[in-house]
Formats: C-alpha cells, structure tokens, sequence
C-alpha cells in the first residue's frame, strides 16, 4: 500500500443526470459508478475517505452492504454552511477526527464519485510525483461543462470554473480532470482561507489552486486521457463512459485467450470470468457472476449470473440466473433458470426451469417444465438417458428415474420409474366427411 490517503467527493445532486437514483449509484457494465473507484483506489492505500450529501443514507447503505467489511470512512458534508467541493472538506475543520482533512497520511489523492474509469496503475503516477499540487488535465475538442485550467506550459496557474468564466476562457480546451494529489499541508493552509464569493456561492477546491499559485507552490498538471479521467454527469456521459469500460472489459478478455466475433457488438459486465479458450459470438449479453469454461456462446444468446462448461450455448439461447450447464448442447430459443444440466441435449424452443437434468438425456421441442402453481416454484428431475418427446409439459414437483421414454405431447404429473414409457395424450377421434358437413361443401 501507498501512504496516502485518498477522499472521494460524492455529495453532489446530480440534476443533470434527470434520474431518482443518486449519481454515483448509476451502472457501467453492471457495477455502480462510485464502486469502480472504491475498487480500484482500495489497491492503492488502507485510507479511504467518502463524503456524501445528497441521498447519504441510500448511498451508505448501498456501501455498508456491498463492503461489510471494510474500513471505509464515510463522513456528510455540512452542505448549508459550506457548500461546494472545497467545502467537502470543511466540517469540523481542525478538531473534528471524522473530518476527511484529517487523513492517516501527508498525502491526500483528491477525486470525484462520478470517475467511474479510472485505473489504479494510472493514479500510481499522481501519487509517486513530489509536486505540492499535481492534477489532472484532459484535453479536449469541446471543454464544454469543465473548469478551464490556465497553465504556462507545464505548470498550472489556476482553474476557473464555467459558470465563471468569460468567453476567452471558455475557449480554452484544457479542461480540469477532478483529480487532486495534495500534500497534506497544503489543504490544511489554504481551505480555510478560501471563500465562496463566485456564481454558485460555493467553496471550490480549485481555487486552492489559485492561492498555492500565488504563494510559488508546485503545482504540476499531468495530462490525463478521457477514457480514464472524464467525469459521469449525464446519461449520454453514462453511455459514453460505459462505452470505454466496455472496450477494457473485453480486451482484458482477449488477452487472456477468448475470441469474440464481432467484439463491439457483445455486452459485458464486471465480474464475468472465463477459463480456457471461449468463444463468443456476435450481440451475446454476459451479466455479472457468470463463468464460462471452455466453451462456445452463440450470437444473440444470454448469460446471467450461470456457470458454463465445456458447453455450447446458442444461438438466441438465455440462461439465467443460478444455472450450471456442463458438457451440454443448449439450442436457439432455450431458456434455461436455476437448473442444473450436465451432458445434456435441448436443441430449441424450450423452458427449463428449476430442474436438475442428468447425463444422456435429451429435451425435445417445445418441452416446459411448469414450475410454478401460483404461489411456489418446485422442482423438476430427471435421470440419464432420457428422452422427452417434443411438446411435453413436466408439472413440476416431478422426478423422472433414469431410463424413461416419453412420448410427444404428454402433459406429465406423476412420477416415472426406471424404464417407464410414459404417455399421457387425449384419445385421437378421427370424424369421416366432417369436414364437408361442417362447411356445408360437396365432395
């Protein structure tokens, strides 16, 4: 671990966002913004400080129960009396231990809970550099909606933010990236200096800047690149950044042996892992939680929180949550829920849910297990090397024993023993002529 302390700014309303939820607990690839920094800042220091405001209760509690164990320090910005980010940093000033200035230590990595892309490799590089001040500098085509920054070529002279600058500055392409490394002292002379007599009448930690200029401190900006460092603060921000985190995720992938067709067109989320050489198809969805081994996902097929083994998925297939597929074929348009299958053949158009369904069996088209009588979901089972005939309705709780043959378009209740052939049809009546009777037709 480094030895410094690193604060997230995540008190802000979020209007922008035009959203109930909290910004920062809006998702990129299945995780919430504010959790992809926790993760990747908690490699770098044991000193974790986050300062909320807005929905506080909603976020701390998102965050007590998604870390139940950590040592993650929450603290609630005194918004009335001091507004702002650099009032993020002003309750309790000086005395209060709680206060996020009063960091384990003489380094304090400075960012804000709408960053969703930044990586920890990267921010290694703000906190190894002995500047007072180093921050973050994206430059961009359009600046539009970020504080300028006023430099003299490497050395930052100030920030002004957008709602105060005049047309000259906002012609300015180097935009404030958000990310601070402060030495400690530094914040502990000038935020008590600063006041909050600008456009939103808040107190802006980018005029710490300003005031450590004046006194001939360092203040180094490092460029930063947006598919890192850009900040979240609409939803086409939301989609752009997903974007990015999107490309990350597969070419992480790519270079651990899977092969994806078509890599754009297939959805990824934070936590799905793959073993051996996979191979996915083009417009697949892999949600969180899923592992695929060894195995080939058709396109157009869905993978939700499952494991996947040595088994071919698709095309148009979806399996959800909390199924284990191994050595099997599942076809297009199966659905597969909370169902164990292992050496199984269900080749299309099919429902299995909540079953378990052992080697050698076969699911005809058009086969459902019924799980559901209205109020509980049961179980279905079924043995080796059985096979289902097409358009047959297993009314679940039912176990099938190993060895059994059932015939197509059997609606089936009761159990079947070992060898069994099982059929449960109306009788077939064959009318001869009806049809010319009923349509009042000559022959």
């Amino acid at each position: 671990m480094n030895q410094v302390s690193i604060v997230i700014l995540s008190a802000g309303f979020g209007t922008r966002m035009k959203s109930k939820i909290p910004k920062v607990l809006h998702k990129i690839c299945g995780k919430e913004m504010l959790f992809c920094i926790i993760d990747e800042v908690s490699k770098l220091s044991d000193d974790l400080h986050i300062v909320l405001y807005n929905e506080a209760n909603l976020i701390q509690n998102k965050i007590n129960s998604t870390y139940p164990n950590s040592n993650i320090n929450i603290h609630i910005q005194n918004h009335d009396e001091f507004p702002g980010t650099a009032g993020a940093l002003m309750k309790g000033f000086g005395s209060d231990k709680k206060s996020p200035i009063n960091t384990k230590y003489d380094k304090v990595l400075v960012l804000s809970g709408d960053m969703p892309l930044v990586q920890s490799n990267t921010l290694e590089g703000f906190i190894r550099d002995d500047c007072d001040i180093t921050m973050g500098i994206l430059e961009l085509d359009n600046a539009s909606g970020y504080g300028r920054v006023i430099m003299n070529e490497n050395r930052v002279l100030g920030i002004v933010e957008e709602k105060d600058a005049d047309n000259k500055i906002k012609s300015i392409n180097l935009a404030n990236a958000g990310i601070y490394c402060f030495k400690k002292d530094i914040l502990e002379k000038y935020i008590p200096k600063l006041e909050s007599n600008n456009q939103q009448s808040e107190y802006y930690l980018t005029d710490v800047i300003s005031l450590a200029h004046s006194d001939n401190c360092e203040i180094l900006g490092v460029n930063a690149r947006e598919d890192e460092f850009m900040g979240v603060n609409s939803k086409i921000d939301l989609a752009k950044a997903e974007s990015f985190m999107l490309d990350l995720l597969r070419n992480r992938a790519m270079q651990s042996g899977v092969i994806f067709r078509i890599p754009s067109s297939t959805y990824i989320e934070f936590g799905v892992e793959f073993i051996g050489e996979c191979e996915i198809e083009s417009n697949c969805i892999l949600k969180s939680g899923s592992k695929i081994v060894e195995s080939q996902i058709l396109s157009n097929s869905v993978i939700e929180n499952s494991v996947i083994e040595n088994s071919t998925i698709g095309p148009f297939a979806r399996i959800r949550p909390k199924s284990h597929i191994k050595d099997s074929h599942i076809g297009n348009f199966v659905e597969i829920k909370a169902s164990v299958l292992n050496n199984v053949k269900a080749g299309h158009l099919s429902y299995l849910g909540d079953s378990s369904i052992d080697s050698g069996t076969n699911i005809g088209a058009g086969v459902i297990t019924c799980n559901y009588d209205g109020i509980k979901k049961h179980k279905t089972i079924i043995g080796k090397n059985v096979f289902v005939g097409s358009d047959t309705q297993l009314i679940a709780p039912v176990e099938i024993e190993s060895n059994v043959l059932i015939a197509a378009g059997s609606s089936v209740n009761k159990g079947a023993k070992d060898g069994d052939l099982v059929i449960s049809r109306a009788k077939q009546v064959n009318k001869s002529g009806f049809y010319y009777q009923f349509f009042k037709e000559k022959k």
